[in-house]
């Protein structure tokens, strides 16, 4: 069995995450009392090791150019640290010995998800900056379904830090979900969409150029959530959305590229064939450069839809398998409501063919209103808590 099956096994059985929650916890609490901490640690995840990017690595490289981090250790965390180069400090392995001593002697925690691997203890003189990586869709949290296979958050949740929201609708869902006091907020909006926000159309052209995209071809990127209730015998996360990829070249081609982006838990997606129309970027490292390159978005019930938002540009909701998705994991509203939707291929097909974005873009300026209140500035503030949290 591999390391990810491992994981997962662990994640999505009850029974084994119950005893390696109370094993892992106490044994953690225990070493904590062998180490000092270390005053001038910075350490640094992305979705749980897996990555260097998102919020986290937008504070970090804001971060290495600010004077007030002058001589701090910057360390970060990784499953496969091999697999990445970062320009100051040093990596750690995630889940080994060596990562729960850095992370109880770290000065400051920075991270979009969990440090904690689903334990729960905290650093000898911490101060966590958690960025999350998303307004939430769907449930999360201790807000989970009773019958659904992902986490729920056991006991109160209590931070020495801030947790960054882009509303008052994040704090009051976060809060509720992770069983956390709204004071532990603060609604600055997400650092890893400030360059959503300050993007040129000159970017977008170097960008489209690099990836061999005709200026003259508008972009379409899908990128659907997973279904944590659809897995395989190793319990990854599946999908099949029903699409047929010849039917959207006959009608698009001539004015499309279309991107299909899965989910990161997604390691099973259909059999895309690529072509002159279709690009699979689910491995492209850094999202927010597709969603600057792309004219249109489709998705479902993630977490994208809000940091499109702040582009003013189309979206479009695929809701194929909405009262499924809803009554199976949970939804906080119905996305339906707030964006133009299709329930079926040939009406989503129309619905690109059909775009006006005069009239869409209204629409989703309504949406980021409502949901993204506060974005722009997100990683220069960030750097003022943090120096405010370990200097105040």
């Amino acid at each position: 069995m591999n390391n990810i099956s491992l994981i997962n096994r662990v994640k999505y059985n009850k029974h084994i995450y119950t005893l390696y929650f109370y094993i892992g916890s106490y044994g953690i609490r225990f070493l904590k009392l062998f180490v000092n901490s270390d005053p001038r640690m910075i350490v640094f995840t992305s979705f749980g090791g897996r990555k260097y990017d998102d919020s986290p690595k937008a504070i970090y490289e804001a971060m290495i150019h600010d004077s007030r981090y002058d001589g701090y250790n910057l360390v970060w965390a990784f499953m496969h640290p091999e697999d990445f180069n970062i320009p100051r400090g040093g990596k750690v392995k995630i889940d080994t010995v060596a990562y729960y001593k850095i992370l109880l002697r770290a000065r400051i925690w920075v991270t979009n998800s969990s440090m904690t691997r689903g334990l729960k203890f905290s650093g000898k003189n911490t101060f966590q900056l958690n960025t999350w990586h998303g307004s939430a869709i769907k449930r999360i949290g201790s807000d989970i379904n009773s019958g659904s296979t992902s986490f729920r958050i056991k006991g109160r949740s209590k931070i020495n830090g801030v947790m960054l929201a882009q509303s008052d609708y994040d704090v009051k869902v976060y809060s509720r979900a992770f069983n956390m006091s709204t004071e532990d907020f603060k609604v600055i909006g997400l650092p890893r969409n400030d360059e959503l926000v300050n993007t040129t159309k000159k970017k977008q052209d170097e960008l489209k150029m690099a990836l061999g995209i005709p200026k003259s071809k508008k972009v379409i990127l899908y990128a659907p959530t997973f279904r944590e209730y659809v897995k395989d015998e190793n319990f990854n996360c599946v999908i099949a959305p029903p699409i047929d990829l010849k039917k959207w070249k006959s009608i698009l081609g001539k004015s499309y590229i279309f991107l299909f982006r899965a989910h990161y838990e997604v390691v099973k997606v259909m059999n895309i064939q690529e072509d002159d129309f279709v690009r699979n970027v689910s491995s492209y490292p850094e999202l927010n450069e597709l969603m600057i390159i792309s004219d249109i978005l489709i998705s479902d019930y993630s977490s994208i839809f809000f940091d499109y938002s702040v582009m003013h540009k189309p979206m479009i909701c695929f809701a194929y398998d909405y009262d499924e998705y809803a009554q199976k994991r949970g939804v906080y509203f119905d996305i339906r409501k707030w964006l133009p939707y299709a329930s079926n291929e040939n009406d989503l097909l129309k619905l690109i063919c059909d775009t006006d974005d005069t009239k869409i873009n209204e629409v989703v300026k309504r949406f980021q209103q409502e949901f993204v209140s506060e974005y722009g500035r997100a990683t220069e503030r960030s750097l003022d808590l943090i120096y405010e949290g370990i200097n105040g």
